[in-house]
């Protein structure tokens, strides 16, 4: 959910590149019921997204990391230690007091009202990321 509504985000922008994967993904999974009724609904699913595992070529790639939660970010800096500083929580730029530092459910297993609630958690806290990549990243 969070890959689609970034890439909507940017979709005009050359300069970004967007991707997802998970630290205890099952490789292969596609989307949930309820993402892809959500995303659809937005006109923002894609039919060929499967899920994948995180690895160190794709962080090597990488110029920023978002992680949905505290949990995630810690393993990801314990797995990955010399990618620690271009790993972020997700809603650490959030400009609105009651998202900055919270983590984002996995509504995975869980009622539609749920991932509509992650969903209104995202829309409010990926506009951020955009800002502080736009600010702080140059192109080598």
């Amino acid at each position: 959910m969070a890959e689609a509504l970034f890439r909507d985000l940017v979709k005009d922008r050359t300069d970004y590149e967007v991707a997802s994967a998970g630290i205890a993904a099952a490789p292969g999974m596609p989307a949930s019921k309820h993402t892809t009724a959500i995303l659809k609904e937005k006109g923002l699913h894609r039919d060929d997204f499967t899920s994948r595992m995180l690895n160190e070529e794709m962080l090597k790639a990488a110029t920023h990391v978002f992680a949905m939660s505290g949990h995630h970010l810690a393993a990801l800096e314990a797995e990955f230690p010399e990618h620690a500083d271009k790993v972020y929580l997700v809603s650490e730029f959030a400009a609105e007091d009651d998202l900055r530092g919270k983590d984002v459910s996995d509504p995975f297993g869980a009622g539609r009202a749920t991932y509509e609630e992650t969903l209104a958690d995202l829309e409010r806290m990926l506009p951020s990321l955009v800002a502080y990549i736009d600010q702080t990243h140059k192109d080598a």
